[in-house]
C-alpha cells in the first residue's frame, strides 16, 4: 500500500461550488464587499477557543462578543480577542469585545452578523433555532444535535430562515483532501462496485448517575443544563466528561461518529437519506453494529483497517483506507495514477472549513456542511445509539424520520425538553 500525505492530483471543480443553491442575506443587507462580518461565540471551550483564534487571524471577520456560563472560560476568551484587537482598540477603530452570560442578550445584537456555537451537544438545535431566528448566519460545532427528532426539525427550521449554515465536520474541507480523495475513489467507481464500510469510533452515551457535589461560583449550572433534564453539579460534568451520558451526548458514537460516519454518507451519496436497517451486535449473526442502505452496501460499527479511528471503504476491487493522518489503497496504483479514474466527479476543495463558511456568508450559497448534511449524518449515531439501548434490529424510514412498526423505538426519537427552551 502507498501513502498520499496531499492530495495533489485531482484538479478543483468550479463547476460543483457555481451550481450550489443561492439563500438570502438576512444579517448583511447593506453591508458592502468590503465591509467585516460581525462575530459572536456561543460557548467558549477548547475546541471554541481554537475557533475563535483562528476567526481572529482572518481579516474578513471581527470577533465582537463571547458568551459562556463558565466565567472562567468567558474571560479567556474576552482577553484572548482583546489582546488580538489591541492595536485597533488603541486607535479606536474597534470598541473592545463584549461579554455575555446568556446568549439571548448577545443574538439581540443589530451590529451581529453570525456566530459560532461552541456549547455541549445538548443545547446546539435551541441554539442553533435562535440564532437563525435573529437573523444570524450559523457555524455550529457537531455533533449537531442530540436527538433524532431535533435533527429532523432543524433542516426545516433552518432553511425556512435562510441564513447560511455550516456544521463542524471538518473532514469535508480539510486534512489535506484525503477524505475527498477517499470519496471520489469511492463514488467514482475505482474500487468497483462498493460492498462494505467499515468506521472505527467509540461506543454511546449511557445514564448519568453521578452524586451531587457543590456548584462552583464560577459556573451558572441551570443554564449549563438548559434544556436537558435537572440534576445536580457533579465535576466530572462540567468540566469533564459530559459527552458519556444520555442527557448530554450520544458519546463518542456521535462525537468523532458525526465525522466518520458522514464521510460514509458523503460516499453513498446519501446526504439526503440514510439506513433503512439497524442490527446491535448479538443479532441476526451481526458481530458488531450493522447498517443497511437500501442499494445493499453495508456499514458497521468497527473493522477500519488501521490503528484508532478510520474508515475502510470495500469494494469488488479494491479498498480505500482513511484517517486523518494517511490514505492508502489496494492496489496502491489507485492513488498513483489518477488519471485512470473513469469517473468524473471532482468534490471542489475548500478554504478550509471557517473559511468556506465565510465564503459562503459573501456568496450566500450553501456550505460543505450544510444543515441537512450534519443532520442526516449525526442521524446515523444516533440510530447506533438506539439500536445499542434497546438491543435489537430496527428497520428505519430516512423519508419519514420514524422506525417502521415501532412504537417504542420511535419513543427514542425525541426527548422533552427543560422549560422555557423549545424548538
Amino acid at each position: 500500500m502507498t501513502n498520499l500525505t496531499r492530495r495533489d492530483f485531482l484538479k478543483i471543480s468550479a463547476a460543483t461550488a457555481a451550481a450550489a443553491p443561492l439563500i438570502s442575506a438576512p444579517s448583511l443587507y447593506g453591508k458592502s464587499a468590503n465591509d467585516k462580518i460581525n462575530v459572536g461565540v456561543i460557548g467558549t471551550g477548547g475546541m471554541a477557543t481554537g475557533h475563535l483564534r483562528s476567526m481572529l487571524n482572518m481579516n474578513q471577520l471581527k470577533v465582537i462578543a463571547v458568551c459562556d456560563v463558565d466565567a472562567r472560560n468567558m474571560e479567556r476568551a474576552y482577553n484572548i480577542t482583546n489582546e488580538r484587537y489591541a492595536k485597533d482598540m488603541r486607535s479606536g477603530v474597534y470598541k473592545g469585545c463584549t461579554k455575555y452570560k446568556d446568549f439571548r442578550d448577545m443574538l439581540e445584537r443589530r451590529d451581529l452578523d453570525a456566530v459560532l456555537i461552541g456549547t455541549p451537544d445538548h443545547w446546539h438545535a435551541v441554539q442553533c433555532v435562535m440564532a437563525a431566528n435573529a437573523g444570524k448566519d450559523i457555524y455550529c460545532e457537531k455533533p449537531l444535535t442530540l436527538t433524532i427528532g431535533e435533527s429532523r426539525d432543524i433542516i426545516h427550521k433552518i432553511r425556512r430562515t435562510g441564513v447560511v449554515f455550516q456544521t463542524g465536520m471538518q473532514q469535508r474541507t480539510s486534512y489535506d483532501g484525503k477524505f475527498i480523495t477517499a470519496v471520489e475513489l469511492v463514488r467514482n467507481g475505482m474500487i468497483g462496485k462498493l460492498i462494505s464500510a467499515h468506521v472505527s469510533v467509540g461506543g454511546p452515551s449511557t445514564i448519568c448517575n453521578l452524586p451531587a457535589e457543590p456548584t462552583p461560583e464560577w459556573l451558572d449550572w441551570d443554564m449549563w443544563l438548559g434544556p436537558a433534564p435537572y440534576r445536580p453539579y457533579n465535576k466530572l460534568l462540567h468540566p469533564g466528561r459530559w459527552r458519556s451520558y444520555i442527557d448530554y451526548s450520544g458519546g463518542v458514537l456521535t462525537d468523532w461518529g458525526a465525522h466518520h460516519f458522514d464521510i460514509v454518507q458523503w460516499a453513498l451519496d446519501a446526504d439526503q437519506s440514510g439506513p433503512v436497517k439497524i442490527c446491535p451486535p448479538g443479532h441476526e449473526g451481526c458481530k458488531t453494529l450493522t447498517y443497511w442502505y437500501r442499494n445493499g452496501v453495508r456499514v458497521e460499527h468497527g473493522g477500519f483497517e488501521g490503528k484508532g479511528y478510520g474508515i475502510t471503504f470495500v469494494g469488488t476491487d479494491g479498498k480505500v483506507h482513511v484517517c486523518r493522518d494517511w490514505i492508502r489503497t489496494e492496489p496502491a496504483d489507485l492513488l498513483l495514477n489518477p488519471s485512470s479514474m473513469p469517473g468524473d466527479l471532482q468534490l471542489p476543495d475548500c478554504s478550509g472549513h471557517i473559511g468556506n463558511w465565510v465564503d459562503c456568508i459573501r456568496t450566500r450559497r450553501r456550505p460543505a456542511a450544510d444543515v441537512e448534511v450534519g443532520a442526516r449524518s449525526v442521524t446515523v449515531c444516533q440510530l447506533g445509539c438506539v439500536a445499542y439501548w434497546l438491543d435489537r434490529p430496527l428497520k428505519w424510514n430516512p423519508q419519514t424520520w420514524l422506525f417502521e412498526g415501532d412504537a417504542e423505538a420511535n419513543k427514542w426519537i425525541d426527548r422533552p425538553k427543560r422549560a422555557p427552551w423549545t424548538l
